[in-house]
């Protein structure tokens, strides 16, 4: 469904990805792990369109999106949530899900605020609806960034360390949610999570990037246990 094939980035002299692969089938919950500067937000970057690649190619539903912007592929059904929210925060919670709705997903106003009405519902949001967004706590901003990415109506969901400053508590919440929202959305998720136990609750399907490579994909318990994986982390060959 999404695909990223063959895809570099390059900064100059750095090469942020060395031609990385990666397929999305409907309904995958695929986890991106890795060191820091291993490439993966880059990688989400490039799916979601904020980026161009330097070379390779992304395909959507067999369709060549590689030089569509962020906003064209939001309407053909691909959104994503930031690590840090970062939201409007003068407007409503209500609100802030609409303009994704409208703006992000095109939908109409009637369609929108029906859509806005469903995801507050799954984000455990609805009764926060008409607070000022900046009246949120952490917990709640990120609830509210994973709505408004709902909001416009995605088939592929991509998520940059959501579980980043959450508590224990917290933490268990948003993947009690996220299973909720696969079960009851159908989405695929890419999740990229340094929260290794929090991300292997949701996703079926580890990756593991270095050096802007892949350099182990399967299931999860296999990946972690991959010696290169453990050297990618700890520096050290596993025994």
């Amino acid at each position: 469904m999404l695909a990223a094939a063959g895809v570099r980035k390059q900064f100059g002299a750095l090469a942020a990805l060395g031609g990385v692969d990666l397929d999305v089938g409907p309904g995958d919950a695929i986890g991106i792990v890795g060191p820091n500067g291993a490439g993966k937000t880059t990688l989400l970057n490039v799916l979601a369109g904020t980026m161009a690649p330097s070379g390779g190619t992304v395909s959507f539903r067999g369709a060549d999106v590689t030089r569509s912007s962020a906003a064209r592929r939001a309407r053909l059904g691909i959104a994503r949530a930031h690590q840090v929210p970062r939201p409007f925060g003068a407007m409503t919670v209500f609100e802030n899900c609409l303009v994704g709705a409208t703006a992000g997903g095109g939908l109409r106003r009637r369609a929108a605020y029906a859509r806005c009405l469903e995801v507050l519902e799954l984000c455990g949001l609805i009764e926060l609806a008409d607070r000022r967004a900046d009246s949120l706590g952490l917990l709640g901003r990120k609830r509210l960034e994973l709505a408004r990415a709902l909001a416009t109506d995605p088939v592929v969901l991509l998520l940059d360390e959501i579980g980043a400053g959450l508590t224990d508590a917290e933490a268990a919440e948003l993947v009690a949610m996220l299973k909720a929202l696969r079960g009851e959305q159908g989405l695929a998720v890419v999740w990229i999570e340094h929260i290794v136990h929090v991300l292997v609750q949701v996703v079926t399907r580890l990756v593991c990037m270095d050096a802007g490579r892949v350099i182990s994909d399967g299931e999860p318990a296999a990946v972690m246990r991959d010696a290169r994986v453990v050297d990618a982390y700890l520096g050290t060959a596993a025994a």
